[in-house]
């Protein structure tokens, strides 16, 4: 196969090797921006793209693209329906991570609620006394509202449910769920002791926690993401935070990223920050690495892809 597809340097092998075993050419990107891509790529084939943001306006200067594949499962970084009228198939990795991001979603909820890296933290500072007036909290018994019931939704409401947790669940597409009860999304703000969200954004979910559902929330309660920025006004619960309407939050995903270290969601205590790293095992970046290489292959062998989120006739 006489193909070329740009990846990114981080690529895990599993994802080169296949594609190499293929037939096609690699053309490894420091980043995806529009200048690194014009210089290195503008021949390729097909792209696999991480967190990048891919610019519609390159896409007239590669005549040859078929196909861009997620390394992951969300793709509000890519135009779909934009691609989709210019023949270019967008896929995702839908079964590479969701176990992944269930799993550190649980220790996040586990290390804010026990204080675990504030108090390591102020250990190596030499305050061995921080952890007296910072008790943390049992979660059995708590209620978890899992905003967001596909795969990662699934699998964390299974999880919280083996902790004992009350597992309440909201999102409108669903009907009927094995674990948990089904809420709107007033009884999920109001009720919940700790809500984690795992939703696409679109047009409904874009900003889905902001000023009014902030304050909807109990004084006693958590937000938890590890989805993607923008269902969170971002400035709305910093502000939440300075003034204690919520107890805390554990942030895996911003507006921005890297989040600058202006931000003023470093100067808060009642925050856990992690920089993206809900899909950071060697294990999810092997799955994710192969099935995104596996759907280049697919359709630059004329052949539909497993995982598509747009439609190419």
């Amino acid at each position: 196969m006489n193909k070329t597809v740009a990846i990114p340097k981080g690529l895990a092998e599993v994802g080169k090797k296949y594609l190499k075993d293929n037939g096609i050419n690699i053309v490894e990107l420091a980043s995806f921006s529009d200048d690194e891509i014009l210089k290195k790529a503008k021949d390729v084939d097909g792209i696999i793209l991480m967190t990048d943001p891919f610019n519609n306006a390159i896409v007239q200067h590669l005549p040859n693209l078929k196909i861009v594949a997620r390394h992951g499962v969300g793709y509000d970084n890519v135009d779909y329906s934009f691609l989709e009228t210019k023949g270019i198939w967008v896929t995702i990795t839908p079964n590479a991570n969701a176990d992944t991001v269930a799993e550190v979603t649980i220790a996040e909820i586990f290390d804010m609620s026990k204080n675990i890296t504030a108090i390591a933290e102020k250990m190596r500072l030499g305050d061995f006394n921080y952890k007296n007036n910072h008790l943390g909290f049992d979660l059995a018994g708590k209620t978890l509202g899992v905003a967001g019931y596909g795969r990662i939704g699934k699998k964390v409401a299974q999880k919280a449910d083996a902790l004992d947790m009350k597992v309440i669940i909201y999102d409108p597409f669903v009907t009927q769920t094995t674990v948990g009860t089904l809420v709107s999304k007033d009884e999920l703000l109001s009720d919940a002791d700790i809500i984690t969200l795992h939703m696409a954004v679109t047009d409904d979910t874009n900003n889905f926690i902001d000023s009014v559902a902030l304050k909807s929330m109990k004084t006693s309660s958590y937000l938890v993401n590890l989805g993607r920025g923008a269902l969170v006004d971002q400035e709305a619960l910093i502000n939440s935070l300075k003034n204690h309407e919520i107890s805390g939050a554990a942030l895996d995903v911003f507006d921005q990223e890297p989040l600058p270290l202006t931000n003023d969601l470093y100067t808060l205590d009642n925050v856990l920050l992690t920089p993206h790293i809900a899909s950071n095992t060697v294990n999810a970046m092997n799955r994710m690495a192969l099935d995104s290489a596996k759907e280049v292959v697919k359709v630059l062998s004329n052949e539909n892809p497993t995982w598509p989120v747009n439609r190419i006739n």
